[in-house]
């Protein structure tokens, strides 16, 4: 006779019971071994010396236990929130073996059991228990029927998200370098940032994010008008050359912008704006209107039968373009802006060679590789983690603010 658990077979409970006991005979078995020294978890507990990251090492034992514990209970006593209460400390397990990755080196040579201690030097205890505590919990989520996909997009965003993450840590690391081999610094600082705009750092970073921000915003507003404006005049009116002039501009943005850019550079220094920001603002809105397919599309979606209409009722095309078209193009206003901010705004290949050696007039990302050359990046590394935030801070602002717009706008063209 099949017994069931809350509706499922009794397989996938076996399953689940077996990885929490795996787990738990994974304490007791090596799980690190260096030159021949070798330790399990459970001795790495006695040799601990109150860091702030050894939590991480006590939760993957203490939820070891109390998986391996309620999965006796529960074949005794099944009740669906003892079951749901089993899948959380099985997550809580996970993502604990999960974080020891990253912790294992501060933890292991913090409580003096090894040197220079390396993720290579875990022992098969270490990784069969990690691949224990996933088995379980991708057993357990069977049984409760829960999506196992979060898994995976769990994993996925940790993969996605540990480089932002990583530059954060490192901007608030206290101890100077750029390579000191363990995740969590020793010690947490906001000096780095301070020192980004004190009056003894030779590195003006404050000139280079105002000069950043004025380009990224003029630049912006103009590429924005540049391109809405070409794309509803080769959306909405039909002249001579039309269709030569879309391929001609069609064939000019196949190739690769750098291409032009040394040609571009004699142009400005010829009638003296090279080194200067007004330089990056003009030559962005210069070839702002090659960039009108997206707009140009989205622009042809939009019935032409209101555009007549307003014709009848004495309307002039800036009115047609200003009072219908836009309102009703917000979502690809925005993609728009948020193009033109960032590719400004983040912008490094003409910048570096516009303005040289001048760094009064350097942009952020100039500036920033600036400090990660090989003579200097061990002394500015922790700065340049620091500098890497503030120049995220923009991006995010904008798009958090923008983003109930775009929204609005594709439900407005839905309804349309």
């Amino acid at each position: 006779m099949k017994k069931t658990v809350i509706g499922l077979n009794l397989n996938y409970f076996f399953r689940a019971a077996a990885g929490a006991l795996i787990s738990l005979i994974c304490l007791f078995i090596p799980y690190a071994s260096v030159n021949g020294k070798r330790i399990c978890m459970t001795g790495v507990l006695f040799e601990l010396k109150g860091s702030y990251v050894d939590f991480i090492l006590i939760t993957a034992v203490i939820f070891t236990v109390i998986l391996a514990v309620m999965g006796i209970v529960l074949y005794f006593k099944t009740t669906v929130r003892l079951m749901k209460l089993w899948q959380a400390v099985s997550a809580v397990l996970t993502v604990s073996f999960t974080l020891l990755l990253f912790a294992g080196k501060k933890i292991l040579e913090t409580a003096g059991i090894y040197d220079n201690f390396l993720n290579r030097n875990y022992s098969f205890g270490f990784w069969i228990g990690l691949i224990a505590a996933y088995f379980t919990l991708i057993s357990i989520m069977k049984m409760t029927r829960t999506n196992r996909g979060y898994i995976l997009l769990v994993i996925l965003s940790v993969i996605w998200l540990f480089p932002i993450l990583w530059i954060v840590i490192t901007s608030l690391r206290s101890e100077q370098g750029y390579y000191v081999g363990y995740f969590i610094p020793h010690g947490i600082t906001l000096q780095n940032f301070v020192n980004l705009f004190s009056n003894g750092n030779i590195l003006p970073f404050g000139k280079w994010w105002l000069n950043t921000f004025i380009v990224a915003v003029c630049g912006c507003v103009f590429n924005t008008m540049i391109v809405l404006m070409t794309a509803f005049i080769l959306s909405r009116t039909r002249f001579s050359g039309r269709k030569t002039f879309m391929n001609i501009l069609m064939i000019i943005g196949m190739f690769p912008g750098f291409m032009s850019l040394i040609a571009v550079y004699n142009i400005l220094k010829g009638i003296g704006l090279n080194q200067s920001l007004l330089a990056l603002i003009v030559v962005g809105a210069a070839g702002a209107a090659m960039g009108y397919h997206v707009t140009k599309g989205f622009f042809d979606t939009i019935p032409k039968a209101l555009d007549e209409a307003a014709i009848i009722d004495g309307a002039s095309r800036f009115q047609i373009f200003s009072k219908i078209t836009l309102p009703l193009s917000k979502s690809i206003i925005v993609y728009i802006v948020l193009g033109g901010f960032l590719g400004a705004w983040s912008d490094y290949i003409f910048p570096s060679m516009l303005f040289g050696d001048k760094q009064s007039s350097c942009t952020v990302a100039v500036g920033l590789f600036w400090m990660t050359d090989f003579r200097r990046i061990d002394t500015y590394y922790t700065q340049f983690a620091a500098g890497a935030v503030l120049v995220a801070l923009p991006i995010v602002i904008l798009f958090v603010w923008l983003q109930r717009f775009y929204v609005e706008g594709l439900s407005g063209a839905v309804k349309g």
